[in-house]
């Protein structure tokens, strides 16, 4: 089976709310609500691809030294197994701002299950409520 890294960040917000976006149309998984990030370039490192992501995704600059790593999920769907560390982010330059047409959403973390997520997604719930609840 075929093991596929992406890298995700829970960017949380001076209220301590965490920011989702919605998977678009004609996209696998489309209308789940995610953490912002994606797949890593042949030969770059988590914390770059996240810096990357971020900026095309969401318009916002942050820096390596403002990640920090939380959790990770590791999950079979049928085709492909993933891996994905998520990362926490309290500092960015810039405004949120949908880059990619996506929905957003700034939710308390123990809300997070009121939206539909990806399978991969949801155990890392419980660690974002033990951070900020």
């Amino acid at each position: 089976m075929k093991l596929t890294l992406v890298v995700a960040c829970a960017l949380i917000d001076t209220d301590n709310r965490v920011l989702i976006a919605q998977r678009p149309q004609g996209k696998q998984l489309a209308g789940l609500w995610e953490f912002p990030g994606g797949k890593l370039e042949p030969g770059e490192r988590p914390e770059a691809a996240l810096i990357r992501e971020l900026h095309e995704e969401l318009g916002v600059v942050t820096q390596e030294t403002c990640l920090a790593p939380l959790t990770f999920a590791s999950h079979a769907y049928d085709d492909f197994h993933l891996l994905m560390p998520l990362y926490i982010c309290r500092r960015w330059e810039g405004v949120v701002a949908s880059k990619e047409g996506q929905a957003l959403a700034w939710v308390r973390a123990n809300k997070l299950r009121d939206y539909p997520m990806p399978p991969a997604d949801i155990p890392l719930i419980p660690h974002l409520i033990d951070l900020l609840m």
